[in-house]
């Protein structure tokens, strides 16, 4: 068995350009979140899924300078390319992780591989994102290698092809769906970077949180942003993208509520 995690990189965000080499105390986004996830114990490997681009060579080189592999593939057909980074470091299970979450937790990145890989009954893909009840920015998702490639072999939909993931749970007659809930709903909280206000947010959170305590977990940032309850208006106008298909999202995890594990 071999778990690799993905994290799907690129500069051209169309909301907030070159987000993901935005630096923090001298560090890039992409690079606290490399290192945050590195620590995941159930993880044997971390390759970033970056386009063919000349705007992504700085994706690329980051990931040279980090000692990170690099997988180059479409722009707009991020399964394949997720897909394809995955094969190229002879995954078996995958968790696919998106580069504009610099606060990726590695324990919620553990929990979703041993969901996946050790929980009974057996599935083919794990999220912890539908339905939501994590800060958005903490999301992680996990699938077996086959799943994975079925999905890139039989998804034609643009939009399955554009966001990797929905092809699986709107088959839940074909896809064993679990997800991983959190201990109590968290999902007001915004973690993410799309916007300007969005980089505000966590870069106060790494300036009061990394020089003390490098490997802080997601209960640290929720007792921060707990205890300077103003922070979390500087981001609260920004809107989260809709995600099509959440209605059959939500019937096919309905249809797989015994496969739900605790939040604890």
């Amino acid at each position: 068995m071999r778990t690799i995690a993905v994290i799907q990189a690129r500069m051209t965000s169309t909301r907030l350009p070159g987000k993901v080499l935005m630096a923090v105390l001298g560090r890039p986004m992409l690079g606290y979140q490399v290192e945050r996830v590195a620590r995941a114990r159930r993880l044997d490997g971390i390759v970033i899924a970056t386009t063919g681009n000349p705007s992504d060579d700085p994706v690329a080189a980051f990931a040279g300078e980090a000692g990170v592999p690099v997988f180059r593939g479409s722009e707009v057909d991020v399964l394949g390319r997720v897909a394809g980074a995955a094969a190229a470091l002879d995954a078996t299970h995958v968790v696919r992780l998106t580069g504009d979450c610099p606060l990726s937790d590695p324990e919620i990145v553990d929990r979703v591989v041993a969901r996946l890989t050790e929980g009974s009954p057996a599935v083919d893909f794990v999220t912890n994102g539908i339905p939501r009840s994590w800060p958005i920015g903490v999301d992680a998702e996990a699938m077996t290698m086959a799943a994975l490639r079925a999905a890139d072999a039989d998804a034609v939909d643009a939009y399955d092809r554009e966001h990797v993931t929905p092809y699986l749970y709107r088959n839940p007659e074909r896809f064993r769906l679990a997800n991983l809930p959190a201990p109590s709903d968290l999902s007001g909280h915004r973690w993410t970077l799309d916007e300007p206000a969005d980089f505000e947010l966590i870069r106060r959170i790494l300036e009061a949180l990394y020089p003390r305590n490098p490997t802080f977990g997601w209960r640290d940032v929720l007792a921060l942003v707990e205890a300077h309850p103003e922070w979390r208006a500087v981001n609260r106008g920004v809107a989260q993208k809709t995600r099509l298909y959440e209605a059959e999202a939500m019937r096919g995890f309905q249809s797989t509520t015994k496969y739900e594990v605790s939040g604890e």
